[in-house]
């Protein structure tokens, strides 16, 4: 199994979510392993902004649990036993070296390797001479040897070459002028072909902190302009697609949610596509899902919070960093957990909306993950970039929407218990007390529970799912009692 994304995260990050934004898609099993000038460092834990103490707490304690599960899976592994995920979430209050935390980050960041249906070449951005690249990077890209590589003809593609004599004279000087650029992932994707085949690749570039990461993946047809306008009609589909989102009525988020995974669907032919909601204590929900008929429903589940060789020099201190990458291989337990779904491809989209006071960050605009839009595939399939490019468009406009009708449901809520509570100060000021489980609203209307009771001159007053009358008196009497008063 294999995953792709425009940017951010990716499938193996679908059980850690400390990671804003998510886009991957999966294609067929395998990895290809990255060749580099490195040795194997420790990789620095990643720093968290520190825009508020509890989200900081939260993304600490979320990579803490990940590397614990990570472990345990890395170990069942080795010793042939099938990976327990209740049982391993149940232990996960051990404490966690920082040791392992530090080889979980590394794992998830710079795991040197990729999927196979592209191939990835990084670059110094000075020079332009190659840093790493990826092993299948030569065949992908023609480059092939026919005969032992000797002095007199050496690898066309090693560690030092310079990346713009791979590709033809004006993909050269695209690249060149990319490189140029402040914000290079604006120009995603470059349309280049590869000197020696011929063969056009999207070029989609992002750097990192020793240079550019180039991800070239095949394009379908040689002609940019049949491909130029398949990326149109992708925007097109996309922009179709918000246009329909705008139009539905206003105050039914179901709605949004319902009609945003049927038209991620029409997008990318997937056999399922589904919302995940985030809770407030992490676990997920299915909220939304359109499928094909004949696949088992998962709407309405709900799943919990933790689930979620190369040649050495002293040139690059530690493998390459590929949070970044659109190639970037999946986490194992994510191809497992697939597996077990009967899914081989998955493609997962971040829905993001602005902050609240709980994130700690008052006075500038942040951001939460509110969920995923996640697809899944019985098969192999692949997703080209500006198809991707297209759904992560319309996972914008779907975020921008829903944090609208989420404001809109709040102010609701909000003048609906303040009307609640005005009534129910109004029976108690007019000596009715027992207005407040007798009549509605009721003190259950303007409190989450499942029932409540009122004692109230020597008489009980039930209301909903409530103890016994001696159970009530019992806790009544504890309570005086604690208080220093008088009991009943």
């Amino acid at each position: 199994m294999a995953t792709s994304g425009s940017r951010g995260t990716h499938a193996n990050d679908y059980y850690s979510r400390a990671l804003p934004e998510v886009q991957t898609q999966a294609q067929s099993s395998g990895t290809e392993q990255i060749h580099s000038r490195h040795h194997h460092a420790n990789s620095n834990i990643t720093s968290i902004n520190r825009g508020g103490g509890d989200s900081m707490t939260k993304a600490v304690a979320q990579y803490t649990l990940d590397a614990r599960l990570h472990a345990v899976f890395e170990q069942s592994g080795e010793s042939g036993k099938s990976f327990d995920y209740s049982q391993s979430i149940r232990n996960t209050n051990q404490s966690v070296p920082e040791q392992q935390i530090t080889a979980y980050l590394s794992k998830m960041q710079r795991g040197g390797r990729i999927q196979p249906f592209g191939c990835m070449i990084a670059v110094d951005d000075s020079s332009f001479r190659v840093l790493a690249y990826s092993e299948n990077a030569r065949e992908m890209l023609g480059l092939t040897p026919q005969s032992v590589p000797t002095l007199e003809r050496p690898e066309i593609l090693t560690i030092g070459t310079d990346v713009r004599t791979l590709f033809t004279p004006s993909s050269s000087v695209l690249l060149e002028r990319a490189f140029g650029a402040r914000e290079i992932t604006l120009l995603n994707p470059i349309w280049i072909h590869s000197k020696n085949s011929g063969k056009p690749f999207y070029a989609i570039l992002h750097r990192i902190d020793v240079g550019t990461v180039i991800d070239l993946e095949p394009a379908r047809t040689e002609d940019p302009a049949l491909s130029i306008a398949g990326a149109v009609q992708s925007q097109k589909l996309a922009v179709r697609a918000i246009s329909h989102l705008q139009s539905l009525p206003g105050g039914d988020i179901k709605l949004l949610c319902d009609t945003v995974v049927e038209s991620v669907r029409e997008l990318t032919g997937y056999d399922r596509v589904m919302v995940y909601k985030f809770h407030e204590d992490e676990h997920g929900e299915v909220v939304a899902e359109s499928k094909r008929p004949d696949l088992e429903p998962y709407i309405g589940l709900h799943y919990q919070h933790g689930y979620s060789t190369g040649f050495k020099d002293e040139a690059l201190m530690q493998p390459l960093c590929l949070v970044g990458s659109t190639l970037r291989a999946p986490h194992g337990c994510h191809a497992q957990y697939m597996a077990n779904m009967g899914s081989i491809a998955s493609l997962t989209l971040a829905v993001i909306i602005n902050g609240n006071d709980e994130d700690g960050v008052r006075g500038r605009n942040s951001m939460r993950l509110w969920g995923l839009v996640v697809g899944h595939h019985t098969s192999a399939r692949y997703i080209p970039f500006p198809l991707r490019y297209a759904c992560e468009f319309l996972m914008q406009a779907f975020g921008l929407q829903l944090n609208m009708e989420l404001q809109l449901a709040s102010q609701l809520l909000e003048k609906h218990v303040l009307r609640t509570q005005t009534l129910l100060c109004d029976m108690l000021l007019r000596d009715s007390p027992t207005g407040i489980v007798t009549q509605s609203p009721s003190i259950m209307d303007l409190l989450k529970c499942d029932g409540a009771a009122l004692y109230y001159q020597g008489n009980y007053h039930p209301l909903g799912v409530t103890p016994t009358e001696a159970q009530i008196r019992i806790l009544w009497n504890g309570c005086w009692r604690f208080m220093g008063i008088q009991q009943v």
